[in-house]
């Protein structure tokens, strides 16, 4: 039987763990937290969180080999970091940090709810 994406969202939830937006905000007050919005370009100019890179889904695996021309410096050189993965609803970002996870970043985590939810707590957000 062939999979749905909500197979692939599930499948992603159940190998990584996932911060609430109260715990992200901590952890990210705290500081030594790399921030990764996995949303497309356009959407991270309209609004995103404070201090994150925009490094879209579709080129992840590229952005974050060290050994690939497409790489992310800030992405690739952070596999002994703090990842915080967001996107807008949560989704997107679980797939990202399974994918980050398989790819040695062990302290990778994902936005529950993402945006929708950050916004939605009055957590601040910055414009391009």
């Amino acid at each position: 039987m062939a999979k749905t994406l909500g197979d692939f969202i599930r499948e992603a939830r159940a190998q990584i763990e996932e911060w609430d937006a109260e715990t992200a905000h901590e952890r990210i007050e705290e500081g030594g937290v790399l921030i990764v919005d996995v949303r497309e370009a356009d959407e991270f100019t309209a609004g995103h969180l404070p201090g994150a890179i925009n490094v879209p889904r579709g080129i992840l695996e590229a952005a974050a080999e060290c050994g690939n021309k497409h790489r992310d410096e800030r992405l690739c050189n952070a596999r002994d970091k703090t990842l915080l993965i967001y996107c807008a609803s949560g989704a997107r970002s679980a797939m990202a940090c399974a994918t980050l996870r398989h790819m040695g970043f062990s302290e990778a985590y994902s936005l529950s709810g993402g945006t929708d939810v950050w916004d939605a707590e009055g957590l601040p957000l910055e414009s391009n």
